[in-house]
């Protein structure tokens, strides 16, 4: 049993908890999942550049907690595969929240030019952490915007096509182990995928970014 399967065994059992009414156990949950929800974090935030010149991973993922704390006690949560999907939702609104905060000709990034080592030239660079990305200064207030449509396209799909992106795009499951985990076969994760990406491109056409 690999260490992903023991979580999701832990998960599991904080759940039956929880819903026998043990408030503790919701603690417990995101202590038990903490790893794997800051993973979720760290690999959503790469598509927002102009996010990471300005929030480290860990605030994003100690800010999604709490949400993700607080929905555990309004929410039924049915099995680990929901109570993943549902993180995933909190960081991913996290996320294009800061996003729009921080990019577009209003956000406070605009207008905050950076300097890099070594160039007098460019003006300070932000005091708040190190970059996560490298091109994190290219990002234009277009690009900013696509990438926050695509996340918002993507909780709007169908139930199992946006259970399907976000185990295969978000989680980067392969298509076997998302299979096995939504107890379906493989041909069915893939006509998921397919239907999932065919009406992406309808709802963002020609600005959709790439999904894989």
């Amino acid at each position: 049993m690999n260490s992903d399967d023991v979580q999701s065994a832990g998960v599991e059992q904080l759940l039956e908890r929880l819903k026998n009414g043990d408030d503790t156990a919701r603690d417990e949950l995101i202590d038990c999942a903490s790893q794997r929800l800051f993973n979720l974090t760290r690999t959503i935030k790469r598509g927002f550049n102009q996010v990471n010149r300005w929030e480290q991973t860990e605030d994003i993922f100690q800010r999604s907690v709490i949400k993700l704390h607080r929905a555990l006690g309004e929410v039924e949560i049915r099995d680990s595969r929901h109570f993943f999907c549902l993180a995933a939702t909190h960081i991913r609104r996290q996320l294009i929240d800061l996003a729009r905060h921080y990019g577009g000709p209003e956000g406070i990034g605009a207008n905050h030019a950076t300097q890099l080592a070594g160039n007098p030239e460019q003006s300070q660079a932000p005091l708040h952490g190190a970059y996560d990305a490298v091109d994190a200064a290219v990002e234009t207030p277009a690009q900013l915007s696509r990438w926050c449509e695509l996340h918002e396209a993507i909780e709007s799909l169908p139930d199992e096509q946006r259970e399907t992106v976000e185990l295969l795009f978000y989680n980067g499951l392969s298509q076997d182990e998302a299979a096995q985990l939504m107890g379906v076969g493989v041909r069915t994760v893939k006509r998921y995928w397919r239907s999932a990406k065919l009406a992406l491109v309808e709802k963002l056409g020609d600005q959709l970014p790439e999904i894989r």
